[in-house]
């Protein structure tokens, strides 16, 4: 079942609303579409956003420590790339794993 239009939402969504768009696309593939691809999806952006948002506080509070500035500048421009480079490649009809948790849901 092609779903272009559901995965570039929820890509998109880790812009406006990061943890309510996937997690009510889980929902509702979950209770009434059964697409197994897009829950594996949905839940692997959910994942993803929490474990950035984690590592950059973490990153912030090591601020202080000369690594804690690269990681900073390094955490959040993979926060803002990955969710585009999802985008690309649900409009081109490729398979897509979050990097990081990608591979929890295989």
């Amino acid at each position: 079942m092609d779903n272009t239009g559901l995965k570039v939402i929820v890509h998109a969504s880790a812009f406006f609303a990061p943890y309510a768009v996937p997690l009510l696309i889980y929902i509702l593939c979950h209770f009434f579409v059964e697409d197994l691809e897009m829950k594996k999806l949905a839940l692997q952006a959910i994942f993803f956003q929490l474990v950035m948002g984690a590592l950059l506080v973490i990153s912030i509070l090591l601020i202080f420590i000369i690594i804690g500035i690269p990681l900073v500048i390094g955490l959040g421009l993979l926060w803002f790339i990955v969710p585009i480079i999802g985008i690309v490649k649900a409009l081109n009809n490729e398979e897509f794993n979050y990097p990081i948790v990608g591979a929890w849901f295989k």
